[in-house]
């Protein structure tokens, strides 16, 4: 399918560090993978934490593998606006001066100062894929989707490009369900 796209729904996650996990699961413990993600070495785990906001807290939420230096709470707007807390749209990582909550374990709880945010939209390639698509690392482009009745054009899609990558879309669920993007879907990159 010449520019098109598999489009993925990134629900609600958090990525934790190692001291965390500590804090949250107790001391040695580790993530339990439950199963794998598109992203080669990104998986599912079996834990769950409590993410709690001034205003509300959303329990079972799943967290995300392997361990990461910094811990990053990943909302949708609609999310961030349940809980009361600030969730800048940024670039996974890009956490400097984001929103704060506490995310609450078995065995404890942390407040981070930083790290919740909403990820930006953005196309995972491998440099292979890059070449295929015509595009470069960082560069920004639209994705169209066609659905039944709801069919969008996404602009602000930062391209990402890595030989660690494979390629897929990742759009929040408040995106998803603006776009009518269940199932298995694909969007065709407009440049």
């Amino acid at each position: 399918m010449a520019n098109k796209v598999l489009v993925e729904t990134s629900a609600r996650h958090v990525h934790l560090s190692e001291d965390h996990i500590a804090i949250l699961f107790g001391e040695g413990a580790t993530l339990t993978h439950k199963k794998d993600l598109s992203q080669p070495g990104q998986f599912a785990c079996e834990e769950r934490v409590t993410v709690v906001g001034p205003k509300k807290s959303i329990p079972n939420v799943i967290i995300l593998g392997p361990a990461r230096p910094a811990t990053q709470v990943e909302i949708s707007l609609t999310d961030a606006r349940t809980l009361g807390v600030e969730a800048p749209v940024r670039e996974s990582g890009d956490v400097a001066g984001s929103g704060k909550c506490k995310i609450v374990g078995p065995c404890g709880e942390v407040e981070i100062e930083e790290g919740v945010i909403t990820a930006k939209r953005h196309i995972h390639l491998t440099p292979a894929d890059a070449e295929a698509f015509g595009v470069a690392d960082k560069e920004v482009v639209s994705v169209k989707i066609e659905s039944e009745g709801r069919s969008l054009l996404f602009g602000d899609v930062v391209c990402r490009v890595s030989p660690k990558f494979a390629a897929a879309m990742h759009i929040d669920t408040d995106e998803a369900n603006a776009a009518c993007a269940f199932g298995t879907c694909y969007g065709e990159i407009v440049k």
